[in-house]
């Protein structure tokens, strides 16, 4: 797919070595600016909703059936809190769901079986992607990635609505009523994109109809939704029934941040259900703040990327939409984000790719039901297996199980209570309304990027200047205990320690068990309050600091 070639960046070397001479010692710079706070840990809270946890992504389902997968999938349900899973493939034919003889269906839950009991047995529910098509049911030869994912729509949507209808039934069969509405059913992945559907807008509107009204006539409390679309834009292009290259906008200007940028397929998607009386249980989109229009001359994608604050902008423009629609009591559900679509894009192994996922995050409170980060594991093969250990993955785990600094950014933001004290830039404040303790968690994403974090890694890492934090948090326990966590580039960050051993390809492992030991070592530091409940603390964060005070 156009939008996931993106270009490789000058992190990782052609032999696939990555290069960051001095990421372990960024010049010392006075602070030139500070936030200062003053905060009440009794006052009055605001009623917090950990959507950022509610699900993530994974390549596609039969990788889930390997041992690696689930137990990254464990360590990422352990200490992020993830409570669904979304993922391609369900219905691909390396999952033997379906099959013809005769002209007859034959149905085979086995594997299926298999990955959602131990994705249950984990504590993770399905994000039930239908997807992709049968290989014996698909109307065309359409295919997309090495593992020949079939995208045509179906050649019978009679028969598409039994396979829909069997399935669920036999989950409902198998897991309990109760169980399987907890869960939600999209239809299909990113239809606006002719790579992952030979089709038009309009019969992927007939598709989601033939899907909502096989599950509905199961039971009306199912939860179905669409049109599951790509990143937003700022043109015309997928206005059509296809899109229309010649309508890139983006490419035709110096400063995208200067356009105005819309989800894709969405107002006409509930316009359509409410023309058909089709009911819309959620509206799922995958706003990446990036843009991947074509350049003229190369024809290649040009992979550029937004303003910081580019998807809380898009999920407003999204809650703003839903909410003045038919159908606005719609849940919505962002069911693949990340700071670009590219597997390849070596900011997702940095550091300033967790201090951006935190910020953007946090940014965001409020908006939208959930923000699902694809993906947790680099246990994924859409391009194919990585060159080097570390080679843009989009998993916030390794192949080889070492996590990176993103992971620990989820992992931060999943200790946070429930109630939210104090909200600013570079800060959040929050209270556990069963424990009364609080969480603060900071983070430094300098004032001087301006967009978000791109594939210039080293550029990006070493730039900006410190910020001094002062925290004064009255109300505590008297001579409460106090834990402090700082991740930055010396602190839970595996690579430099790669690095160090000569960027083994692969570890032995004995390495890699250091570099898993690594990967985990934050500094961890502890304080208390004082007799009358009081905490002041303050430190000069660097640039992509990002620290949590808990007690």
């Amino acid at each position: 797919m156009e939008r996931r070639d993106f270009i490789k960046n000058s992190f990782i070397t052609a032999s696939g070595a990555a290069f960051i001479p001095s990421l372990l010692y960024a010049q010392k710079i006075t602070p030139i600016n500070s936030l200062s706070s003053v905060i009440d840990a009794n006052a009055p809270g605001i009623p917090l909703t950990h959507f950022w946890s509610k699900c993530v992504g994974a390549g596609r389902a039969n990788e889930g059936l390997r041992a690696s997968w689930l137990e990254q999938m464990e360590l990422a349900k352990k200490h992020c809190g993830f409570q669904f899973c979304r993922f391609h493939g369900l219905f691909h034919d390396d999952m033997c769901v379906y099959k013809e003889e005769k002209g007859n269906a034959i149905y085979n839950w086995q594997y299926i079986d298999d990955l959602f009991d131990r994705m249950l047995a984990i504590g993770v529910k399905p994000f039930v992607e239908l997807g992709f098509m049968p290989k014996d049911m698909a109307s065309t030869t359409a295919q997309q990635f090495w593992w020949k994912g079939n995208v045509s729509p179906p050649k019978d949507h009679a028969k598409w609505a039994e396979l829909v209808s069997n399935f669920v039934k036999h989950c409902i069969s198998r897991y309990g009523m109760d169980e399987v509405k907890s869960w939600y059913f999209e239809v299909w992945n990113e239809p606006d994109l002719h790579g992952f559907w030979d089709g038009t807008k309009s019969q992927y509107f007939e598709l989601y109809k033939t899907s909502v009204l096989a599950i509905k006539a199961i039971d009306k409390s199912l939860r179905v939704g669409g049109p599951s679309t790509s990143n937003f834009v700022p043109d015309e292009r997928f206005d059509g029934e296809v899109e229309d290259k010649t309508k890139h906008k983006t490419l035709t200007v110096k400063d995208i941040n200067t356009l105005d940028w819309h989800g894709v397929w969405i107002k006409d998607f509930l316009a359509y259900c409410t023309k058909e009386n089709l009911p819309v249980d959620f509206i799922c989109t995958h706003p990446y703040p990036t843009d991947w229009a074509l350049d003229p001359d190369t024809k290649k994608g040009a992979g550029r990327v937004r303003k910081v604050n580019a998807t809380t902008e898009d999920l407003q423009w999204l809650k703003k939409t839903v909410a003045e629609s038919a159908h606005s009591k719609a849940e919505i559900h962002c069911t693949e984000w990340s700071s670009s679509p590219s597997p390849r894009d070596s900011t997702h192994d940095s550091l300033q790719a967790a201090t951006y996922v935190i910020k953007a995050n946090v940014d965001s409170i409020g908006l939208v039901d959930s923000l699902s980060y694809w993906t947790f594991t680099d246990v994924f093969e859409e391009k194919g297996a990585g060159d080097s250990i570390f080679h843009g993955g989009f998993g916030l785990i390794n192949y080889q199980g070492i996590a990176k600094p993103a992971f620990h950014a989820y992992r931060m933001l999943n200790r946070l209570g429930d109630e939210v004290l104090h909200k600013e830039e570079g800060m959040i404040v929050t209270r556990h309304s069963n424990t009364k303790k609080t969480t603060t968690l900071l983070f430094h994403y300098p004032s001087e990027r301006k967009d978000v974090v791109d594939g210039n890694v080293e550029e990006v890492l070493n730039m900006g200047t410190p910020r001094k934090f002062t925290l004064d948090i009255k109300g505590l326990k008297p001579l409460a205990n106090i834990t402090i966590e700082t991740l930055d580039r010396n602190h839970g960050f595996a690579f430099p320690k790669w690095k160090a051993m000569g960027s083994p390809e692969p570890p032995t492992r004995e390495q890699t068990k250091q570099l898993k030991e690594a990967a985990f070592a934050t500094l961890k530091e502890k304080a208390s309050a004082n007799a009358q409940g009081g905490l002041k603390w303050e430190k000069t964060l660097q640039p992509w600091d990002c620290i949590l005070i808990e007690g």
